[in-house]
């Protein structure tokens, strides 16, 4: 029995040893598999099984960077600096102007003044004279020479406001005024923009600006009973004039009136200084009443009051209206119009919009800049290229003398835009 038992333990010794042998065996060949491929020799930082490590001498060996390009997995190529002499070398830091002492930090715009005056030159007879050149003209400022730096003949669609007096004074005034006013709307063209506005206490506009002319005959036919006698020039004539002001470009003003002003807030002087500021507008009024005025200059104790409602109105203040009137025209580049009959109405409209479409337009920046308020005259003279006085003729080759009309003057000032 014990024989046996030995027998069986040393097969079993056998056996285990076998086993040990066999594994020792895959792990010596690995080892060797692995030190004939580079890619699998372990780096530094990863120990060798067993005692691999030790048998280096103490030494841990490392791998030699790979050249340009790197190794083909998944690390990556390495990253080589570059020396210091191949860097780029950094921009320039931005150059800040010097500052000069006593300049502010901010910028100036200077605008350089530039005045406009619209010219009309016309024969006695009110006929346009064509064909006039920039040296035909000369414009004195204050009677200083100017240089004339724009200069074009205009011909355009006008933008003007109908001013109409219809009060309870006489039933002639009444019916004249409303005579010139279908006169003057007869005479407009297609592209015309008109207002129409009348005026007795106050103003009342009848019709915004449009170019309907059945619009401004019908604001007319509403002028059927007047309210109030007064007559107040001035209030109304300010008011429109304010209310041109927003309005771009070149206007116009056509006033039928009596010429008198019965109990206007405003004064005389006030309405010249507001004449004197405004800019673009030119007055063209047109008198009413003249056959009814000058009856009563026979007749003067028949006509006490005749402006109606026994308002005291003589004839002082129809020859005051009249220089008011004048004045006005003149300011601004305008002509007063006195007709004594229905007869002349549809001429004298043709002439105004003769005038109106037909104006030499100069320019140019004054000598003295300043602007300081003041008011500045302005005379326009028409020469001859040589300098000397221009003469026309009419078809027969007679001389015929000339008139030339322009703004007196204008104010200096500072402008919003």
């Amino acid at each position: 029995m014990f024989t046996q038992k030995s027998i069986d333990i040393s097969g079993r010794k056998c056996g285990q040893w076998l086993v040990w042998m066999l594994l020792s065996g895959l792990v010596l060949a690995g080892l060797a598999a692995m030190a004939q491929d580079p890619s699998s020799t372990p780096t530094p930082s990863s120990p060798t099984p067993g005692n691999a490590q030790s048998s280096d001498s103490g030494k841990q060996k490392q791998d030699v960077p790979a050249e340009a390009g790197g190794p083909g997995d998944n690390i990556g190529p390495y990253a080589i600096p570059k020396k210091s002499g191949d860097a780029a070398p950094p921009p320039p830091p931005p150059v800040t102007p010097k500052k000069v002492e006593g300049m502010p930090d901010y910028s100036l715009k200077v605008n350089v003044p530039l005045v406009d005056v619209d010219v009309m030159v016309t024969t006695k007879n009110g006929q346009f004279v064509p064909g006039l050149k920039k040296d035909n003209f000369r414009i004195l400022e204050d009677g200083v020479p100017q240089t004339i730096s724009d200069f074009s003949v205009t011909q355009a669609p006008i933008t003007a406001v109908l001013l109409t007096e219809f009060a309870s004074t006489n039933y002639v005034f009444m019916i004249q005024a409303l005579q010139a006013s279908y006169a003057f709307v007869n005479s407009l063209q297609k592209d015309d923009w008109v207002a129409v506005e009348y005026y007795d206490m106050k103003p009342h506009i009848l019709v915004d600006f449009t170019q309907n002319k059945q619009a401004m005959y019908g604001a007319l036919n509403e002028l059927q009973i007047p309210g109030f006698a007064e007559t107040n020039l001035f209030d109304a004539l300010y008011d429109t004039l304010d209310r041109l002001d927003r309005i771009q470009g070149k206007k116009y003003i056509i006033l039928v009136t009596t010429g008198v002003d019965t109990f206007s807030k405003l004064t005389l002087d006030q309405m010249i200084k507001k004449i004197k500021e405004t800019k673009d507008v030119t007055i063209f009024p047109i008198s009413v009443g003249f056959i009814v005025r000058e009856w009563c200059d026979i007749n003067p104790m028949n006509c006490y009051g005749m402006h109606g409602m026994g308002i005291p109105v003589g004839r002082m203040d129809y020859l005051q209206g009249d220089n008011e009137m004048r004045t006005f025209a003149a300011m601004t580049g305008g002509r007063a119009y006195f007709p004594r009959f229905e007869g002349e109405l549809p001429d004298l409209f043709g002439d105004i919009s003769s005038d109106i479409r037909h104006q030499y337009s100069l320019a140019y920046h004054p000598s003295n800049t300043k602007l300081d308020g003041t008011y500045r005259k302005l005379k326009v003279q028409v020469v001859a290229p040589d300098g000397g006085p221009l003469k026309v003729h009419d078809q027969k080759g007679k001389n015929v003398k000339i008139e030339v009309v322009a703004r007196d003057g204008y104010t200096a000032k500072h402008t919003v835009d």
